[in-house]
């Protein structure tokens, strides 16, 4: 297993050096050290913090719940990729705005563009998220360390549940010296999903399926049990017509769909219209025989709503009980 250093220690020296010449007693700045050197395990591989990140650049948008959570959203210094607005309460949208974006440009099949260089002279201590450019190794050599959400690991074949999302708060709570605040957003979160799941019916025989439909037609994607979608379904109290694919995503036919013929049909989308999302499955040829089109059972979200496993995942949830509650 490979290990990686990092001395994250330079913001905080200089708040004691700045506390001690302006004649403060620099317990605060100590007390931040506390309970340091933090160690992590991300995507096999040992990180090692000597403090708190102070300056986190954020590659990938799934991360900015949990660090709402923890109330260290103040430490972000840049950010780059898309941010729906849908996905945030006030608060966070305040937070984001505040951030500098150094880039939302993606390619075709949208991935990132975002140029190794940029990223560096932001002198960050920490950054989230990995783009293709920009893997961990890259960042290694030049003592940038990355943490990245665990689903998101390449080759991962990890099952995903909603214990994930407490684990990645708790996590993110040891690096940024938070771990009360993670505990009590952890026993919030656990909270909502007691209140969301009496709403639910997990005896009521419904099927589903989660969908990526390419807009304007073409590829259709389904998600299987390596995917956060299949216990958001079975929390939502529906069996996931895929629930004997043991892979995360893969392609998927109308003929396939027809076959299984989910009675609930969930639609995820990146950005853009959700309208053209819909209109992405609608418009296949076939497509019309399918129950959930017939009867209109169908749901569009944003892509986050589901994966990675995040609170926001916990936020989808809610959005799909609400949406089919007493078979509606």
């Amino acid at each position: 297993m490979k290990a990686t250093r990092l001395a994250v220690t330079g913001a905080i020296s200089a708040t004691v050096l700045l506390a001690a010449a302006c004649g403060g007693t620099g317990a605060e700045p100590a007390a931040a050290g506390r309970g340091y050197p933090v160690t992590v395990n991300n995507c096999g591989t040992d990180v090692t913090f000597d403090a708190a990140p102070q300056r986190v650049v954020l590659l990938r948008s799934a991360a900015v719940p949990y660090l709402h959570a923890l109330g260290v959203m103040d430490r972000v210094t840049a950010r780059a990729g898309h941010y729906p607005k849908e996905y945030y309460d006030a608060a966070t949208r305040t937070e984001l705005d505040r951030i500098p974006l150094l880039t939302d440009r993606t390619d075709t099949s949208g991935h990132l563009q975002i140029s190794k260089e940029a990223v560096i002279s932001q002198q960050p201590d920490l950054v989230l998220g990995q783009v293709d450019n920009l893997s961990r190794d890259t960042l290694s050599a030049v003592d940038i360390p990355l943490l990245e959400e665990p689903a998101m690991c390449p080759g991962s074949t990890t099952t995903p549940t909603f214990d994930d999302v407490y684990r990645q708060l708790q996590t993110y709570g040891k690096v940024f010296g938070r771990t009360s605040e993670a505990d009590a957003a952890v026993t919030a979160l656990k909270e909502r999903m007691t209140e969301i799941q009496a709403g639910t019916d997990p005896s009521s025989g419904r099927t589903a399926a989660v969908l990526y439909p390419t807009a304007g037609g073409g590829t259709t994607y389904a998600y299987g049990t390596a995917s956060m979608a299949h216990p958001q379904l079975e929390a939502a109290g529906f069996r996931n017509v895929f629930g004997d694919v043991p892979e995360r995503v893969f392609e998927v036919s109308v003929e396939e769909l027809l076959g299984r013929d989910p009675d609930v049909l969930i639609l995820l989308y990146s950005d853009g219209d959700a309208k053209a999302a819909e209109q992405g499955l609608t418009g296949l040829p076939g497509a019309e025989r399918l129950k959930a089109v017939r009867n209109g059972d169908l749901m569009t979200q944003l892509f986050n709503f589901t994966e990675p496993p995040t609170p926001l995942s916990v936020d989808g949830l809610e959005r799909i009980v609400q949406r089919f509650k007493d078979g509606a």
